[in-house]
């Protein structure tokens, strides 16, 4: 139903490359450049400038981008309430998630909703809980789901499990004698951390500054982005790490890493949906349903 010279552009827009376009909407580059010359010959107006190997929204395409999404968005509406009388779901959603979540948490629900709505397509992307934030707010994506509650206004969020963040360490780190540590020796155990914007970090530091501590005051050996990452690295070092208990699953079944507990600190968090503000439905409320339901499945 979406006008497919308005699909182009929205993809180039968003890619800012003809030839990344092209790719995704399996079309000839030249056959994307004529329907954006034929849509800047409609309006009388340039949408692109290229300067150099770069290409950049004019104003014009500016004020086209945030239409086109608004019109976008209608369309799938339309499409998810009219499908309804027939009882039929159908549609793309497009849904951003945390690394951690990406890799431990939805691949199964994923598969398990798609068994039940074959005609809803889920595209998922995926990055840190700052990353995926700024993708709802710049409406690339309809649904996230994040490690942390940043509290920004036009964003609402939904809890949606709990979750435990565990410090570990290899199962030969020469620490591993030790069963339970104090907040203090934090600070003289090299550590590995997310980077900043993960959602993981920002926990993590608030547990420390309930406590006096700094992440600044931690001996931090590394920041790497990833929780797969972070696991490697500690099977050829002596560090310790914050980790999800949802990535350990088959670590701590061989026993290859060690939980250190720290007392009196324990770190809970939940994981959220964010949406933006305003009512929700369609697909985005429909999948949301699906996952609060069956999150133990």
């Amino acid at each position: 139903m979406f006008d497919f010279r308005l699909k182009v552009f929205y993809t180039v827009a968003r890619r800012l490359n003809f030839t990344k376009a092209s790719e995704e909407l399996l079309i000839s580059q030249p056959a994307v450049t004529k329907h954006i010359k034929e849509l800047e010959s409609r309006f009388d107006l340039a949408l692109f400038d290229r300067k150099g190997n770069r290409v950049v929204l004019t104003p014009a395409g500016k004020v086209l981008l945030k239409h086109t999404e608004e019109i976008q968005e209608i369309y799938r509406q339309i499409e998810f309430d009219l499908n309804q009388f027939n009882h039929e779901l159908k549609g793309v959603l497009r849904v951003g998630s945390s690394t951690s979540i990406t890799q431990y948490v939805l691949p199964p629900l994923l598969a398990r909703f798609h068994s039940i709505h074959k005609d809803v397509k889920v595209e998922l992307l995926s990055g840190n809980s700052e990353q995926i934030e700024n993708a709802l707010l710049d409406k690339r994506i309809e649904l996230g789901v994040i490690e942390s509650k940043s509290k920004k206004r036009e964003i609402h969020y939904t809890p949606f499990l709990r979750d435990e963040i565990v410090l570990v360490c290899d199962s030969r780190n020469n620490l591993v004698k030790k069963n339970e540590i104090g907040p203090e020796e934090l600070k003289d155990i090299p550590i590995l951390l997310r980077e900043p914007g993960s959602g993981t970090l920002e926990v993590i530091a608030d547990a420390l500054k309930q406590k006096g501590i700094r992440v600044g005051d931690l001996n931090v050996e590394m920041r790497l982005g990833s929780t797969e990452a972070i696991k490697s690295y500690l099977h050829h070092s002596n560090c310790m790490a914050f980790v999800s208990f949802y990535a350990l699953e088959k670590e701590l079944k061989s026993g290859v890493i060690k939980i250190i507990e720290i007392k009196k600190m324990p770190i809970h968090r939940n994981f959220y949906f964010i949406t933006p503000q305003g009512p929700e439905g369609g697909l985005p409320a429909l999948l949301m349903q699906f996952l609060i339901r069956n999150h133990n499945f």
